[in-house]
């Protein structure tokens, strides 16, 4: 196979075959094509785009990569992926939630690299938390709990790993294609039957307008659909963080709180559309009407067993929920800004808290970087909620050192719009791909 004449022919606009789109993978894979010609090869996809075979055939070159997982037990196997937004916890519910509507749930999530939080992060900041299991591991706890979170290994789409890194640096990560072959590659080696999507857009989102999200979201459900999965995706507003945490270990404590106290909060939007994603899970996988899927998702939320299934994989991956309180209650530097105004809180900028929390040590700047598991934001507000001159609106955390704190402070202030009259709300889920 002569690389440059498959780039040539892309550049040209014209569709690759099967057998030239596999071969290109697995000579890149193998370390015979260069990186060069594959920086080439994702910059033509980028410019001229792909057809729906193409990316069904990029996908499947990825996926078989590596080694693919296969599950041989007695409940149907589901997992849901975010592409990422601002105080995204929504996988410490979802994923239990829907093992404890008797639905397996093998779930290979990510770390946080820039703005967008990684569940793993989140879930080390339980202390014990083994986020990078080997695969028998995996396997093992997720047969014995029903759910289990854990990091993608280097046995999983290493195309994807060696691609990313290459697309990460040549300005070629906007591309569907692209996108769908990496997202889908690891999800589907991962094995579940059936895949969910929860595809964002907004000012916290990758995507930006509800048009790329909804083109995104259309094409993973096609994808994964053409690989025999059972699929379908929510396009979801992030244009505002989801909850009240934007952090690691407020989010996880905000998810506990979720799942030991439901009740209380059960109309809160974040908490809608994680039973409407678990519901999705549970509907498909088990094939039951959506409706009796959404009865049971809201009867294991409220009776407790979803926050058993959390407390179960916990432990099965050697975490501690008692040093996990100790650990919040560790002395940490707090600086809480005030309404300067009275009116109605109209907006919350996703993407400015976002960049407040990163800047505090939430977050990330390069894979080699450690975060503060302490540091983030609190909101104590909601988009509508009346505020007074000196009302709470948000409290900022970090542990280690004060400096940044009141710098950081100025900057999350910017991301609130107070107006004199009400706010306009928008639907939390745009659409539904099925």
């Amino acid at each position: 196979m002569i690389a440059k004449l498959i780039i040539d022919k892309k550049r040209e606009g014209r569709a690759l075959g099967s057998a030239e789109i596999r071969g290109f993978i697995e000579g890149f894979t193998a370390g015979e094509i260069p990186d060069y010609q594959m920086s080439a090869l994702a910059m033509a996809i980028c410019c001229r785009g792909m057809t729906e075979r193409e990316t069904a055939d990029l996908t499947d070159a990825m996926m078989r990569s590596g080694r693919c997982l296969d599950w041989t037990l007695d409940v149907p196997t589901a997992d849901k992926h975010s592409t990422g937004g601002v105080g995204d916890k929504l996988s410490l519910i979802v994923q239990p939630l829907a093992a404890a509507c008797g639905v397996a749930v093998p779930s290979l999530t990510g770390r946080g690299l820039g703005l967008t939080g990684g569940t793993a992060d989140k879930l080390e900041t339980i202390p014990g938390y083994n986020a990078s299991l080997s695969l028998d591991d995996f396997q093992r706890v997720v047969a014995d709990v029903g759910v289990s979170m854990t990091v993608q290994t280097g046995e999983i789409t290493p195309a994807d790993k060696k691609l990313y890194a290459l697309r990460d640096v040549t300005g070629t990560v906007a591309s569907i294609p692209l996108i769908v072959g990496s997202i889908l590659s690891k999800k589907l080696a991962e094995g579940a039957s059936t895949l969910v999507f929860d595809v964002k857009w907004g000012l916290g989102a990758f995507m930006k307008t509800k048009e790329d999200a909804c083109e995104l979201a259309r094409a993973l459900v096609s994808g994964a659909k053409a690989a025999g999965r059972k699929a379908a995706a929510l396009v979801t507003d992030m244009n505002t963080p989801l909850g009240r945490a934007v952090g690691n270990a407020n989010e996880v404590a905000e998810a506990l709180d979720i799942l030991a106290n439901p009740g209380p909060v059960a109309d809160r939007a974040d908490v809608a559309l994680s039973i409407e994603l678990s519901s999705l899970m549970v509907s498909l996988a088990k094939e039951i009407p959506f409706d009796d899927a959404r009865a049971l998702c809201r009867e294991k939320l409220l009776d407790g067993s979803a926050l058993e299934k959390f407390k179960a994989m916990v432990a099965a991956h050697g975490g501690d929920l008692d040093k996990f309180a100790k650990l919040l209650e560790q002395p940490k530097f707090k600086f809480k800004i005030q309404a300067m105004r009275s009116g109605v809180v109209s907006a919350i900028d996703a993407e400015k808290v976002a960049r407040v929390a990163f800047k505090l040590g939430a977050g990330r700047e390069k894979a080699s970087d450690t975060i503060d598991p302490l540091a983030g934001v609190t909101l104590d507000v909601q988009l509508g909620d009346k505020v007074s001159i000196g009302s709470p609106l948000a409290t900022l955390e970090k542990s280690g050192c004060p400096d940044g704190l009141e710098s950081a402070a100025a900057d999350l202030f910017r991301a609130f719009t107070i107006s004199p009259s009400g706010a306009k709300i928008e639907t939390l889920v745009c659409e539904r791909v099925m």
